[in-house]
């Protein structure tokens, strides 16, 4: 695979520490075009060994708008079947450039240790003194012990290690939609963290039109429904939340975009300093960027303030337990006490509601985000959300952007596509990859 791959599979072997790579057969792109599609196909065939697959989309990492997704691919300890989650914030791009389009995670270390995927190299080295840290920290120390402030980190926290169903898989220091209990499964590994630093470079067939048709489409989603929108507040708001402006105002700071992506889907709120405040913080810690919306609405209708929202939010990724599901859990214990609910998080259990046959996360809102997707997007049915979010896994697109702009059409992502790489994909085979991965 020559364009908008690095072409490599690597093979991890966490039982023998040893690690091998395969090509990316231009075979399987074909057929299975990439980001999900490839992560499931290698799940079937490694399946036996219960394999975790991380994977980048064609676009990942490119400048088509909102390239900023890579997946984490694995049988949820949930749900017993295979479902998949995003990865964002600059972490998909990194794990693109590392020289890795995909990588297979196989059996289990005898002892805690992390993997190091950085310019085409992958070390899987000791994490003895990582195991029983916090998600926070993890990230902290391993920037630090290789002096790089921009290493990306897949990180569990003690509930990952303590086998907790709750368990998260963190982006650096944030929830990211790992609804699935995919931090047991890391635990379980004794994988305490994968470590991404990327220095590559991608091919592109035809570059020059391709870019230039990038910056034509950031023009048409400049002028969108979208414009002049910012952050989680209008989000919420566009969901039905009309007070969500005057709710956040208290402790909003900043916003804050993912890669490449044209809306910044983040929210900076400070906890322990003035959010106003436009100078360095006094503390190291002052607050925490909001990442996962389902989460903080699910709080924030149960009654919390801003505030006591992002203290529980905080808490819950400190520890590397799934937000949304601690808040509803919390719903049912009529529980208000922040730091009540803090301490809850050791040992946490419960039952917690997944849609039958789910295979995408509901990190991204299920339904139009002020885009307006014609009758499909108005449908009473999760149809248009579940074929919108495999589009946005297939190519490697952010999952919640993919809800706001009808502009990234279908048509025109395989077009991009085509033009990336010279292939000449399909409708046809895009529809049966998505029938493939969402049943």
């Amino acid at each position: 695979m020559d364009y908008l791959s690095s072409n490599k599979i690597l093979i991890v072997d966490l039982n023998t520490g040893e690690t091998s790579e395969e090509e990316l057969d231009d075979d399987l792109v074909s057929q299975k075009i990439g980001g999900v599609g490839i992560t499931s196909s290698l799940y079937e065939t490694y399946k036996d060994r219960d394999p975790i697959i991380l994977g980048s989309g064609l676009l990942t990492g490119t400048l088509f708008p909102a390239s900023a997704l890579a997946v984490i691919s694995a049988k949820s300890p949930r749900t017993g079947y295979l479902t998949h989650s995003p990865v964002t914030l600059k972490a998909g791009m990194e794990l693109k450039y590392t020289g890795f389009d995909y990588v297979v995670i196989l059996g289990k270390s005898e002892k805690p240790v992390f993997l190091w995927l950085h310019d085409g190299v992958a070390d899987v080295q000791d994490a003895s003194e990582l195991w029983g840290k916090d998600v926070w920290n993890t990230t902290d120390l391993l920037r630090k012990s290789m002096g790089d402030d921009l290493i990306q980190t897949l990180v569990i926290g003690q509930a990952g290690e303590e086998g907790s169903d709750l368990a998260q898989v963190c982006v650096n220091y944030w929830a990211n939609g790992d609804c699935w209990g995919f931090g047991k499964v890391f635990g379980k590994k004794n994988l305490k963290a994968v470590a991404l630093r990327g220095m590559g470079l991608l091919e592109i067939s035809d570059a020059e039109d391709f870019v230039d048709q990038c910056f034509e489409i950031y023009e048409s989603i400049k002028g969108s429904a979208l414009a002049g929108k910012r952050g989680v507040e209008d989000i919420l708001i566009a969901m039905g939340e009309n007070d969500a402006r005057e709710w956040l105002a208290p402790v909003l700071h900043r916003h804050s975009a993912c890669y490449n992506t044209p809306y910044p889907t983040n929210t900076f709120i400070y906890l322990d300093e003035d959010p106003k405040m436009l100078t360095e913080p006094d503390k190291s810690e002052p607050g925490f960027m909001i990442t996962d919306i389902e989460a903080l609405l699910a709080l924030k209708k149960l009654g919390f303030s801003a505030a006591d929202a992002g203290y529980v939010l905080r808490a819950c990724s400190r520890r590397g337990v799934d937000p949304a599901a601690v808040a509803e859990i919390v719903g049912k214990s009529g529980q208000k006490d922040p730091k009540a609910i803090e301490q809850s998080l050791v040992g946490l259990q419960g039952t917690v509601t997944i849609p039958e046959g789910a295979k995408f996360s509901s990190w991204a809102p299920e339904q139009p985000i002020f885009g307006d997707f014609g009758p499909s997007g108005g449908s009473s049915t999760n149809d248009w959300w579940t074929r919108r979010q495999a589009v946005a896994y297939l190519f490697g697109i952010h999952p919640i952007f993919a809800n706001m702009s009808p502009e990234l059409s279908e048509e025109i992502i395989l077009e991009m596509i085509n033009k990336g790489t010279g292939l000449e994909l399909s409708q046809e085979t895009v529809d049966q990859v998505i029938a493939d991965v969402c049943t």
